[in-house]
């Protein structure tokens, strides 16, 4: 049976009064050092959702939902938490403690059953929408329980604070729902018109209700409580009723704050007394006037859940709940509330009027009369009936490198024949395989697995130019059976649907292997959105493509600097960048493996990565072709494990060696070619080949932070490639992006270095032009070396 309107009340009671003493006892009495900063909570911004939440998770929602909290939320989730069982004290006494409950909801982090983490504003909210439609591409598949009818769909619900919607990648997302017929997706709008910084503009939310009217949204403002629609029906209540909706929201903002008394002075004063209206404020006290004029629709529950129960159907809503910033607390409605603290004095005030008993104050069901019957009646609750409502898929095998025949090819024309390889056949790998990209997807070399598998669209859309007999090299036609997504020219946008697709497994139970392309130089405009996508521990594919100023003719404004920088900085992403295809086709083969490990995080004390935790992958790619080299067998293991380890020896260093050359991506061929005139020079010259100066990196740090802890033993890739370089011998490290990129090799046995890279932004010429002008070509290498010792020149 569905939980009472009391016991409703008295759970909305509970969550404020919970939430509240967790930011309070973080603050003012949990033990903190002399120089810690303030620890922050935001008791106002958990009071203005709290009935919100307790209409939707205790009524509303079914197990299949999934919502994302908004960030300033957190006190409340986790209390919900508590009181049902699966949250402990332990951890919100430590809110926002070392290893307690976390400032904002996170998957990776957090105990309790976090669908998506929030923590950046808007992005949590747009995630939902691109979760909605991973889950319209599972119903299409019929080898999916969703396709065959076992699981049902459910909506993807966001939790929105009204600032959120001052975030670009909002409105981005809405355009993209739109194109895709998004569905079974609710947004409810915390709209109490406060943000950090102050009041929001007048009649927002008349553009915000026609922007999502635009889109196709059903629209449900929620401005009255039921306590005012009654008032309303009253004599004079039409004229209260006016007042209210033409009342600036500063002023009901700090009458909220000022109380009854002030609200009776001001509405006498502006309405007059007209014997109607000054005997409907007559009959109520001045509590009781308060408690009218707080009975907006987001802070009513009847209300709520009458609103609630209207979008019985598919149709993505969006509900604009008015509320009051720091509802029934001391700090309701004051302009300074967002990041404001209740004192000591407050809270005890506020304790009485709670009812909670002192001693009490972690109880769960410290003011309920009959604890037993309402614990008995939250076992029931839909939501959480079925326990922790995360999945797991099984691992999908890769059948293999694919291998490829060319002698002359560019990385990123390599990525393409690679999927369209694997989209000729039929294995399960290439079944659970979604493309996507933002309007470059023939630019970055996917059409050949287009053309093959199709873009997906809910309902099929044929290829006109196709119809009418119009020749052309892709074949544009949607169908349900499709495997790419075609997004627009959003970055934000196909990062959120990475992270979407890339959770696949965990919130829908079914193994999905994204991969997704796009210009390299705008990685960074979607920078926020990879960043939490990664922060989620989503897992995909990036294939940044083209990269550097090799894209020479396009300009600096298309050509790449620090995206090497961003890779290896980037926590839960692994970046590579391959020179040739065969290395390309072995990094493919393992980032498949790598996306679906869910191991512990104990380091491979070989290379002391934590590879068996997984993650994401992030392929740099270039236009450039190259001319291929194979010194090695492609079945050699030390070959393969080099390349995924993040380099090895393509000419390696005799025990005289003066010069290293150690390089990154598409510069190999100028780096092969300095090596070989230098070698007529000095003796000995070693060519390290670099494919993921990001692992390197990695493992270098995480070997000495082993050794520190007392495992003397542990070395790592790089040390363990650099130990047989004299110490005497020059380093030279030349890439096609930031020079700090490799410059530190120098670093891990003390070797001079000279790094050659590039810093400004590029121009347009020729590949030629541009590798002479940013010095990173084979005369620039070999003009380095021949610096290297005074009086000995090349």
């Amino acid at each position: 049976m569905p939980l009472s309107f009391k016991q409703l009340k008295t759970i909305e009671q509970r969550l404020l009064w919970l939430a509240a003493w967790t930011v309070h006892n973080a603050n003012h009495l949990r033990e903190k050092a002399d120089d810690d900063v303030k620890v922050g909570g935001h008791q106002a911004s958990c009071a203005s959702i709290v009935s919100i939440m307790t209409a939707l998770y205790f009524h509303v929602l079914r197990p299949e939902d999934r919502v994302a909290v908004k960030p300033h939320a957190a006190p409340v989730f986790h209390a919900m938490h508590y009181l049902m069982g699966s949250q402990t004290r332990e951890k919100l006494e430590n809110f926002r403690g070392y290893g307690g409950a976390q400032s904002y909801p996170s998957r990776t982090k957090d105990i309790d059953d976090v669908d998506f983490s929030t923590g950046s504003v808007g992005l949590g909210v747009a995630e939902t929408a691109f979760a909605s439609i991973i889950q319209d591409y599972l119903i299409a598949r019929p080898w999916t329980d969703f396709g065959s009818g076992k699981r049902p769909a459910g909506r993807m619900v966001a939790l929105v604070g009204d600032a959120e919607l001052d975030e670009g990648n909002v409105y981005e997302c809405l355009q993209e729902g739109w194109k895709h017929g998004l569905r079974n997706t609710w947004w409810i709008i915390d709209y109490n018109r406060q943000s950090l910084d102050g009041v929001v503009h007048e009649g927002l939310w008349t553009k915000i209700e026609a922007i999502f009217k635009a889109f196709g949204w059903r629209v449900e403002v929620l401005r009255f409580g039921a306590l005012q629609r009654a008032a309303f029906a009253e004599p004079g209540g039409e004229r209260l009723k006016q007042w209210i909706e033409d009342c600036p929201n500063p002023l009901y903002s700090a009458l909220t704050y000022m109380g009854g008394a002030a609200w009776r002075k001001r509405l006498l004063d502006d309405i007059g007394d007209q014997g109607d209206v000054a005997a409907l404020l007559e009959k109520r006290s001045d509590t009781q006037l308060s408690e009218l004029m707080n009975n907006l629709g987001g802070q009513c529950l009847e209300t709520l859940l009458e609103a609630f129960s209207r979008a019985d159907d598919e149709r993505p809503t969006v509900f604009l709940a008015y509320t009051i910033k720091g509802w029934s607390t001391p700090l309701a409605g004051h302009k300074d509330n967002h990041a404001g603290l209740m004192t000591k004095a407050q809270m005890a005030d506020f304790q009485k009027v709670m009812g909670v008993a002192e001693g009490e104050e972690w109880e769960p069901f410290a003011t309920v009369k009959q604890p037993g019957d309402l614990q008995a009646a939250l076992e029931d609750v839909a939501f959480f009936a079925k326990g922790a409502r995360r999945y797991s898929a099984p691992r999908v095998p890769s059948p293999g490198p694919v291998f490829l025949e060319d002698e002359t090819l560019s990385t990123q024309a390599g990525l393409g024949k690679i999927l369209d390889s694997l989209a000729r056949g039929d294995t399960e790998l290439a079944q659970r395989i979604l493309t996507t990209s933002p309007d470059v997807t023939v630019s970055t070399n996917l059409g050949g697995w287009v053309n093959r598998r199709g873009l997906f669209a809910r309902e099929a859309v044929a290829d006109t130019f196709r119809d009418q007999k119009i020749p052309s090299a892709q074949k544009w036609a949607f169908s349900p059976e499709g495997q790419h997504i075609e997004l627009g020219i959003a970055e934000m946008n196909l990062f959120l649907l990475l992270g979407a697709a890339g959770l696949s497994h965990s919130l829908f139970g079914e193994r999905l292997i994204p991969v997704g392309t796009v210009y390299d130089p705008f990685v960074a405009r979607g920078l926020d959105a990879l960043n939490y996508a990664c922060y989620q521990d989503a897992r995909f594919i990036i294939a940044g493509t083209p990269s550097g100023v090799t894209l020479a003719p396009e300009g600096g404004a298309h050509q790449s600097i620090g995206a090497q920088l961003i890779g290896m900085s980037q926590d839960g992403i692994v970046s590579f960048e391959p020179a040739f295809l065969d290395e390309l086709s072995i990094i493919m083969d393992w980032s498949f493996d790598y996306l679906q490990r869910d191991g512990e995080g104990d380091p491979d004390e070989r290379t002391w990565l934590r590879d068996e935790t997984g993650g994401s992958v992030y392929l740099r790619l270039s236009t450039r072709p190259v001319e291929q080299v194979r010194a090695w067998s492609r079945e050699d293991a030390a070959f393969r494990q080099g390349v995924i380890d993040g380099g090895y020896w393509l000419r390696k260093p005799g025990p005289n060696a003066e010069v290293i050359i150690a390089y990154q991506g598409v510069i190999a061929p100028e780096a092969i070619k300095a090596a070989a005139r230098i070698g007529e020079g000095r003796r000995d010259i070693g060519v390290l080949a670099v494919t993921s100066a990001d692992r390197l990196n990695s493992g270098w740090t995480a070997a000495r932070r082993a050794r520190a802890r007392g495992q003397k033993t542990a070395i790592s890739q790089i040390e363990r490639l650099m130990d047989g370089v004299p110490r005497h011998a020059q380093l030279i490290t030349v890439t096609d992006g930031h020079p700090a990129t490799l410059a530190w090799i120098g670093g891990v046995k003390g070797h001079p270095v000279t790094p050659l890279g590039v810093e400004h932004f590029g121009q347009t010429g020729t590949i030629r032009d541009l590798y002479r002008h940013f010095m990173i070509d084979a005369d620039a290498i070999v003009s380095a070396a021949s610096h290297l010792s005074p009086g000995k020149s090349l």
